[in-house]
């Protein structure tokens, strides 16, 4: 949703972190040392693509204008040591109370506080340099492993407001007067329906208490159901702890007054709670204010409605946003409601960022058979060692083998019913890596000369 090219609370972002750099395959070489060892260095790790609260970003905008971000590649490993550098990771601001979804409308991650990270897209892992794949029997390597692909994602943004109390009414109730008339805050006010198009933020200070108020464009009746500017911005109500419905008591409409108003508004709230779930609005604790009262009709009807309210148990609040009447009031009941629900919440925790990483280990592979002696080998391991294997390399091939067979992979498809020259596919039915098998005896085999795997003579 965009608004006078200035205000975007919705975009899909399109994020590629970085490639992980290649290791390097290199021997030492100097005079009277021809073979030194191997001395081919690791590559680098691509970037990441990470979003950050910042309480200078007001919308998702800029994400709106660029929706494709992308960080930098690791760089390669080189021979003498010399590791690759890491991609650079690509910080991405965006406003405080940005929820992240993936494209299937999963939450992600709701991004609340100033500072709070959340990695998006992780950057591969570099490939491991011939020096640290020496072994005992392959003394000095002719390969080394590829870097992996960074992650690739599509992932919904949504910008809920971060606001202590919700002013919620009719089109023209006087929500943007009167945040003007209890902070510092700027709306666009005008007489006339949707004036607001944005959510406004302002900050109110009663007391020693300060606490922010949110000006929700106007709802109608079907708001609910997307009616109007609808879904739109009920969800930027979605985290205030109290309401107040703003009615209008000089309405020039007919068939409206400050009762069927709120009843109206009521009606839509509630209906929105079936998205909400856990947290329903219909449970926030709620106040009325009857606006406009400096016009003398409007007060008459303040009065006469006010009992009604009173009776459902409501306090009521009679204000002038033009005049500031009751404002002070006003203001001081909102600070002692907001002030009663944070005492109510737990001690929070300092912001900090969790890594959790991909999870290698347990059962890393499954055999299927595919029938006519052909099988088809799914799992972590697998798929991620045929990323890193350069496959113009024989030696780096026998590599792979002896990594598959160490695993259990060769034990596996006998057990499954594999015969010798058995058609094998490691990743999925629609992209793969497609071998002939042919069982090994257990162990690792030494190679043959550099770069090549006596296993594989033949092998193009």
């Amino acid at each position: 949703m965009a608004a006078g090219a200035q205000f975007v609370d919705r975009v899909v972002l399109h994020v590629v972190a970085g490639n992980g750099g290649n290791g390097c395959a290199s021997v030492h070489r100097e005079k009277f040392k021809p073979l030194g060892g191997p001395d081919g260095a690791n590559g680098g790790r691509g970037g990441d693509v990470v979003l950050e609260v910042d309480s200078n970003a007001a919308s998702l905008l800029e994400y709106h204008r660029r929706p494709h971000r992308k960080a930098s590649n690791g760089r390669p490993g080189q021979g003498g040591h010399r590791t690759g550098a890491n991609g650079e990771d690509v910080v991405l601001p965006v406003p405080d109370g940005t929820v992240v979804k993936d494209s299937r409308g999963e939450e992600l991650a709701d991004l609340v506080g100033e500072g709070t990270r959340f990695v998006v897209a992780q950057g591969g892992a570099g490939g491991l340099g011939n020096a640290a794949l020496a072994t005992a029997k392959r003394k000095a390597p002719g390969f080394a492993l590829l870097g992996e692909p960074g992650d690739e994602t599509d992932v919904v943004l949504e910008l809920k407001s971060v606001a202590d109390v919700a002013l919620v009414g009719f089109p023209s109730a006087g929500k943007s007067s009167l945040i003007a008339a209890l902070s510092a805050a700027k709306p666009k006010i005008a007489d006339y329906p949707f004036t607001t198009l944005i959510p406004n933020l302002g900050v109110v200070g009663a007391g020693e208490t300060t606490f922010t108020v949110a000006d929700v464009p106007g709802l109608i009746e079907g708001a609910s159901e997307g009616k109007g500017l609808g879904l739109e911005f009920l969800r930027h109500i979605e985290r205030s702890s109290t309401l107040a419905h703003v009615l209008d008591c000089a309405t020039p409409e007919p068939g409206r007054d400050p009762i069927s108003d709120f009843e109206v508004i009521e009606r839509e709230l509630q209906a929105y709670d079936r998205v909400l779930g856990d947290r329903p609005l219909s449970d926030r604790p709620r106040i009325v204010v009857l606006n406009k009262i400096d016009v003398p009709d409007a007060r008459d009807l303040a009065d006469l409605v006010r009992p009604e309210f009173e009776s459902r148990g409501l306090r009521v609040f009679e204000v002038s946003a033009a005049t500031h009447e009751g404002l002070r009031e006003l203001s001081f009941a909102m600070a002692d409601m907001v002030t009663r629900y944070r005492a109510s919440l737990p001690t929070p925790e300092p912001t900090r960022l969790v890594i959790r990483p991909k999870e290698l280990g347990g059962a890393d592979f499954e055999v299927k058979s595919l029938g006519d002696n052909t099988y088809l080998i799914t799992g972590e391991k697998p798929i991620r060692w045929l990323r890193q294997t350069d496959f113009a390399n024989e030696e780096a091939v026998g590599y792979l083998a002896d990594r598959l067979a160490r695993l259990g992979v060769e034990e596996a498809l006998a057990k499954a019913g594999a015969a010798e020259g058995a058609t094998v596919m490691i990743g999925t039915r629609d992209e793969s890596v497609v071998f002939d098998w042919e069982p090994e005896l257990d162990g690792e085999v030494a190679p043959g000369p550099r770069g090549t795997d006596r296993r594989l003579d033949g092998y193009r």
